[in-house]
This record gives C-alpha cells, sequence and structure tokens, in this order.
C-alpha cells in the first residue's frame, strides 16, 4: 500500500513538473514574434469560429507553428472565449499572444471610399459599386428608392452627400455608408446655415446646397469660392439669370459629350440657368466644406460676370460691366488661340 502511494506520489511530481515546465516554454513561446508571419495578411475571422478552427487554419496557413500550444495558451487566459468576428490585419512581429488580443479586441481592419467634391450622384453609386469591401444592398434601387431608404423620401438625391473618406469593416452595407454620408452633410449644412450672413437672397438651407454645387462645380480654386458665390448672390437680387455652364450641363445628363455648344445655352431644361431665372430645382453635385462656406457666407462685391483667365491654375477674371466682361472673355480667347 505504501509503495503504491510512493509511486502515485511521485508520478504527480513528475507531471506537475512536466506541466510547470511545459507552461514556462509555452508562456516564452507567445511572446516570441512569430515565425511564420512573414508578410502582411489580412484574415477574415467568421462569426462563431471556434478557437481551435481559428488554431488549426492559422497552423494550416502557416501563421501558428504551434496551433496546440496557441490553443492551451488561449484556454489559459480566458481568451478562447472572446473571439470577436471580423477583417483582421496581421503584421510582421506579432507575437502569439498579440496575435490572441488582437482577435479579441475586435479592432478590425478598416476598407476606405472617398465621395469626391463635385461628382454626382452617379459617379458615387458607380464607386460603391466597385468597391469589393461593402456589401451591396442598393444596387438595384432607383435613385427615389434610395433616398426613400435613407428616410429622406422625394428628396433628390444630388448633393446630399458629403464629400470625405469614410472608412469602414469589411461587410459593411452600401446603404450604411450612404447613411453616414447623409447624416454628415444634413449635419454640416445644418451647422452653416445658422451661421449664414443677413440678407442673403435665399429661402432655405436647402437653396444655399444648390448655390454650393454651382460653386463647387464652377472653381477648384478655395480662394476663389467665395467671390463667386458673392458674384451669383448679387445677381439673385438683381433677379438676373445666373448664366451658369455647370447647371446646363447637368441638364443635359448623358446627352453632354464634353463640349457645351450655343445651342446647349438655348435648350430649355429646369437647369438651364440661361433660361430660367433663379437657382435650378436641385444642387448639381457633392459639395464640400469650403462651397458650403462660400454659399452661406459670400464675399461682398460689385461684380456680376466672372470668365476663365486660361491660366494653368484655373483662375476667373471678375467684372462689373458687360462692357468688362465682353473684354474678358476677349482675352480668354486669344489665349486660346494662341495655345
Amino acid at each position: 500500500m505504501r509503495k503504491a502511494l510512493y509511486f502515485a506520489l511521485v508520478l504527480f511530481i513528475l507531471v506537475a513538473v512536466a506541466l510547470t515546465f511545459g507552461a514556462l516554454h509555452v508562456q516564452r513561446w507567445v511572446h516570441e514574434p512569430l515565425a511564420g508571419l512573414q508578410e502582411p495578411v489580412a484574415y477574415e475571422l467568421p462569426k462563431g469560429t471556434s478557437m481551435r478552427a481559428l488554431a488549426r487554419d492559422l497552423a494550416a496557413r502557416g501563421i501558428v507553428e504551434r496551433p496546440r500550444a496557441w490553443e492551451f495558451w488561449a484556454r489559459y487566459t480566458g481568451a478562447a472565449s472572446q473571439l470577436r468576428a471580423g477583417e483582421y490585419a496581421l503584421t510582421p512581429g506579432l507575437t502569439p499572444d498579440q496575435l490572441l488580443q488582437l482577435f479579441t479586441s475586435g479592432e478590425v481592419l478598416l476598407h476606405s471610399l472617398t465621395i469626391i467634391e463635385g461628382t454626382n450622384i452617379r459617379d458615387v453609386r458607380a464607386a460603391l459599386a466597385r468597391n469589393t469591401s461593402l456589401r451591396s444592398v442598393t444596387a438595384q434601387m432607383t435613385n427615389e428608392q434610395l433616398m426613400a431608404a435613407l428616410g429622406a423620401a422625394n428628396v433628390h438625391p444630388e448633393g446630399q452627400f458629403f464629400p470625405d473618406t469614410y472608412r469602414f469593416p469589411r461587410d459593411t452595407t452600401d446603404l450604411d455608408l450612404l447613411k453616414i454620408a447623409h447624416r454628415r452633410m444634413q449635419t454640416e449644412l445644418a451647422a452653416r446655415w445658422s451661421q449664414r450672413a443677413p440678407d442673403l437672397p435665399l429661402a432655405s438651407s436647402y437653396e444655399a446646397l444648390i448655390l454650393a454645387s454651382i460653386v463647387e462645380k464652377e472653381t477648384a480654386l478655395e480662394r476663389e469660392r467665395p467671390l463667386i458665390a458673392g458674384v451669383f448672390v448679387q445677381r439673385l437680387r438683381r433677379g438676373m439669370r445666373l448664366q451658369t455652364d455647370p447647371t446646363v450641363i447637368y441638364g443635359l445628363q448623358e446627352a453632354y459629350d464634353g463640349n457645351i455648344r450655343r445651342a446647349d445655352l438655348t435648350r430649355d431644361t429646369p437647369y438651364n440657368t440661361y433660361t430660367r431665372a433663379g437657382l435650378p430645382p436641385s444642387p448639381i453635385a457633392m459639395v464640400g466644406a469650403a462651397s458650403l462656406d462660400a454659399a452661406v457666407r459670400p464675399q461682398a462685391t460689385e461684380a456680376l460676370f466672372f470668365v476663365a483667365t486660361g491660366e494653368p491654375d484655373g483662375s476667373h477674371y471678375f467684372s462689373r460691366t458687360n462692357d468688362e466682361h465682353q473684354a474678358a472673355v476677349q482675352r480668354y480667347l486669344r489665349k486660346l488661340r494662341r495655345r
């Protein structure tokens, strides 16, 4: 009996020593960089994946060379029950312990989509369709259905999404991203409308958005935007037609081939500001912060006209009278002919 107890005690001690030695060995290993992770890897951890399945998959990919030891460490630390699904960026230098922390952190890899100032709703929807990190739920929607899904039924989609770079985890829906961009535009517009200059000839923040979209399309120079907005505000105050080519081009839609002709300027559409007074019925582009600022706080000016200078910077001549404007137009045409 004593001999049996003696052997049991010895066996227990040997097992305890082995487990302690093994634990210390694992503890040292989990704090050393993973030898199999030599280049960045985007790894998708599906929802419901077990710790064992994760360890085996990473071993099969050559990333974790000791899957059982890694699984043991995960269960020992309690992390095995805290895995969070998503796409993760695995970078060289990660240790097994850091890899485990990453998979329990929820700090998933973020993708991006940029809505560019001056683009239109067709451009935005095309960019959404090209982005393979987004899950499409709007591809078959009309613009009207899309706006209804955003909670803005009967609102024209043009100008409704704030230009910026939006970052999101894989499998975000395109509708969710548009909701963020739409709310952002509402916030940005409301903030600026509340700080608008007095006596603007604009009846609502929506009219300010329309004006801002015209400014956006007329110049790429931030310094010119308040002055161009000032010209349009002056024309609105005097009851003059805006006579701006970008609205005409927008009204032509697919018929525009890159050249605007005299016949286009006389062809009446709701967006032809040569044939119709006042603002067009909707924005004509996505509007950035600088153009929003310009529309609600335009520069005071007596200028009623502007035309391109023909300089590489895209600047304009500004004129108070039609005679001055025609002379500026001739200067511009002479530059074009010399080229």
